[in-house]
């Protein structure tokens, strides 16, 4: 599914994978999350409810771009670096096409269906 992103007030595009936890997430947009930094290589923001983790597909490392959710927080993640080794914790739901530099900095996302 294509996802068009307002980080900030500057547009961006991006792509939902079709796991469970990305068709979740999908029916919840548009969706704007206040973001704050962590560990220096991802934004995190809470979603207004749980994502499902059923049907999770295999592990994988997060990398510079991925959109991710963190079950046991709750959380989603933009990653504008690589992030940690591969964990059934961290689903990988998607990618955005926003400069490392734009997601670095991001304070607020607006995310919607691509039209």
């Amino acid at each position: 599914m294509r996802i068009r992103l307002t980080i900030d007030g500057q547009s961006a595009d991006g792509t939902l994978n079709d796991s469970p936890a990305a068709r979740d997430l999908a029916g919840l947009l548009p969706l704007t999350l206040k973001l704050e930094d962590f560990h220096g290589t991802e934004r995190i923001g809470y979603p207004p409810r749980r994502l499902t983790t059923d049907g999770a597909p295999q592990p994988s490392a997060a990398k510079a771009g991925d959109l991710a959710y963190y079950a046991p927080w709750g959380n989603l993640a933009i990653f504008y670096q690589d992030g940690p080794p591969p964990s059934g914790d961290l689903l990988i739901l998607g990618h955005l096409d926003a400069s490392v530099e734009q997601m670095a900095k991001a304070e607020r996302i607006t995310v919607e269906p691509a039209t």
